[in-house]
């Protein structure tokens, strides 16, 4: 019997899975790509705004 209730004390305190991660990544990375495009789309805008 005791080792029924390890095995659940075992299965409760395992770390979760996360099944969210691979889906979090790719937002973020898409997000990081189209942060840095619109800034270096500014930046050569107001570079060309100012050179004439």
């Amino acid at each position: 019997m005791d080792t029924v209730f390890d095995d659940i004390a075992q299965a409760l305190t395992e770390p979760r899975q996360d099944v969210w991660r691979p889906v979090r990544v790719f937002a973020l990375d898409l997000a990081a790509k189209l942060l840095l495009g619109l800034a270096i789309g500014l930046g050569v805008g107001l570079g060309m705004a100012i050179a004439g």
